[in-house]
């Protein structure tokens, strides 16, 4: 498991498959298969990643779970939706069924990131501390007041699944299951590595691949060229 942000983590939960598995899907057209990865498979693996011959990584899985803000979740959700194409799956908890303890991402003064100069999206340098240090005050603020609306009408006998419109949301941590092919899951790091991204997505991005690395060891490493 690797934690991430304040609260958060991404968990490997489970793995299909190996290098192997990616050697053997595409060997199959041949009638063949091998017992042990050579240099001559690692080789037909980097072929097939620099060709774009990207089915036999389909044949490969990852399962993790995800514990993030809802704005790096909802980031994360546009490789699902649409996706067919790289075999992914979501299942996110739901405050419809649960009134688990809330939890919210806190921004600390020296995190606060200024707006880019010649850019209307992304972040630029780091604000300076009293601006940082009164945001990261106001935030608590809305927080604090949001859960303790929340926790008030909970007490009323409010449904669940209204009672938490009163949560600020995008700092709100949900948790997740997301299962995806190894060719997903280079297509998500391929974009949310690159230094453009969000950093707080860059940051899961940099658990997801750390993990998965240990499992797909050669496959990885040319998908990410």
């Amino acid at each position: 498991m690797k934690n991430v942000l304040d609260k958060g983590y991404v968990r490997l939960v489970d793995a299909m498959g190996s290098d192997l598995s990616v050697v053997n899907s595409a060997r199959v057209s041949y009638n063949k298969a091998v017992d042990e990865l050579g240099d001559k498979d690692k080789g037909l693996i980097s072929f097939l990643a620099r060709e774009g011959h990207t089915s036999p990584f389909r044949h490969a899985t990852l399962q993790f779970e995800v514990y993030a803000p809802l704005m790096v979740a909802r980031q994360w959700w546009k490789y699902v939706v649409g996706s067919d194409h790289v075999m992914d799956a979501w299942n996110e908890s739901s405050r419809r069924y649960i009134t688990e303890e809330p939890e919210f991402y806190i921004v600390m003064p020296d995190e606060w990131r200024k707006a880019p100069e010649n850019s209307k999206q992304g972040s630029g340098d780091i604000a300076p501390w009293m601006i940082g240090e009164a945001a990261t005050k106001e935030l608590l603020r809305i927080q604090n007041e949001g859960l303790a609306a929340y926790e008030d009408a909970i007490q009323a006998g409010i449904c669940a699944e209204q009672a938490r419109l009163f949560l600020p949301a995008y700092g709100l941590y949900v948790r997740w299951y997301w299962t995806s092919s190894l060719q997903g899951v280079a297509h998500f790091l391929n974009q949310r590595l690159e230094h453009d991204a969000q950093k707080e997505i860059q940051d899961y991005a940099k658990a997801v691949h750390e993990l998965s690395l240990e499992k797909f060891p050669v496959s990885l490493k040319e998908l990410l060229k």
